[in-house]
C-alpha cells in the first residue's frame, strides 16, 4: 500500500483483504491522498480521509469500535460510513469514499 495508485472516478485497487488488520486500519496513499482503509468488528470495510479533522494528525493510528474509528490525539470520534463526528472536540467530518470489494481485494473510489 505505499505505491500511490491513480485517483480518478474509477475504483482504484488498494489491497487484499488480508493487508488489513482484523479489526483497525490501515493508510493507503491514493492519488497523493492519504486514506484509511479500515475494517470493523462486523467485517466491514470503510475507506475515509486519513487525517482528523480537529487536529491534523493520522486517524489510522486510533482505535476502531463498532462503525466508530477514534482518534489517538484528542479522542475525537467519527462515524466510518458517514464521516460524521460523534465526538468532539471535533466538529468538522472526514471524507467517506466508496469501498468495493471483488473476491478478497478492496477496491476504492475516490469522493470529490
Amino acid at each position: 500500500m505505499s505505491q500511490p495508485a491513480v485517483a480518478g472516478p474509477e475504483p482504484v485497487h488498494v489491497c487484499a483483504l488480508g493487508d488489513l488488520p482484523e479489526v483497525g486500519a490501515v493508510v493507503a496513499d491514493i492519488g497523493g491522498r492519504r486514506v484509511s482503509i479500515a475494517r470493523d468488528s462486523a467485517g466491514h470495510v470503510h475507506a475515509f480521509d486519513d487525517t482528523c479533522t480537529h487536529a491534523n494528525v493520522s486517524l489510522a493510528e486510533g482505535d476502531v469500535e463498532g462503525e466508530l474509528i477514534e482518534c489517538w490525539l484528542h479522542g475525537s470520534q467519527f462515524d466510518m460510513t458517514t464521516g460524521e463526528p460523534k465526538s468532539l472536540p471535533a466538529t468538522q467530518p472526514i471524507a467517506v469514499h466508496t469501498v468495493t470489494l471483488e473476491g478478497d481485494q478492496v477496491w476504492v473510489t475516490l469522493a470529490d
